[in-house]
């Protein structure tokens, strides 16, 4: 199939069917191309995803970098998996519930989700993306800004929506809330 085009309504099924090469994510049916990611986006991508990782040794839980696609479950989106039209690419994607997982990526809405932004998509993560990892139910959601070396974690509540936000800097430690010891440091996310 050719690549998307931007004034048509796109679904999974479309999604599966584009080239691996291209990364494209699709927000109620509309696909976004994605640009390549700055050394400074990657360099903080790996860092933080060495020390989940590390962490994740010989637990339950596994944990994904970009490129993954996550298809989100949201109540009004429609009935058949090939029909939903929400995928998304976060930069790091934790799951515990390994059904969730297959060969393409996270079916249902994995347990943590971390975007770092860039000026081209800082209006989609804070905005787009939030709204819509707040209605699947993605417990955690980190906003990494590398440029300003700040992180806004928000945290699902009991009402099922994402409360004020803890806000972090470079030389603070970030405490994971979806598990009981994993800290994040933030001088070594941060370090360049």
């Amino acid at each position: 199939m050719p690549l998307p085009k931007e004034n048509q309504i796109y679904t999974y099924g479309d999604y599966l069917s584009w080239p691996e090469e291209e990364r494209v994510e699709i927000i109620d049916g509309v696909p976004y191309f994605q640009s390549a990611p700055s050394r400074i986006h990657q360099k903080t991508l790996s860092e933080l995803h060495r020390q989940i990782a590390n962490y994740l040794v010989d637990k339950e839980c596994e944990v994904y970098p970009a490129p993954f696609h996550v298809l989100l479950s949201i109540e009004d989106d429609v009935d058949t998996e090939e029909e939903r039209r929400n995928v998304f690419e976060p930069d790091i994607t934790i799951v515990c519930d390994t059904s969730k997982l297959d060969d393409h990526g996270c079916k249902g809405s994995p347990d943590m989700v971390i975007e770092i932004i860039s000026p081209s998509t800082a209006r989609k993560d804070k905005i787009e993306k939030f709204n819509k990892y707040e209605q699947a139910g993605v417990k955690e959601y980190w906003i990494v800004e590398p440029q300003e070396k700040i992180v806004s974690v928000f945290t699902l509540q009991k009402n099922n929506k994402y409360g004020r936000p803890d806000m972090y800097a470079e030389e603070d430690i970030v405490h994971v809330s979806i598990f009981d010891d994993l800290a994040i440091d933030l001088k070594l996310t941060f370090n360049y």
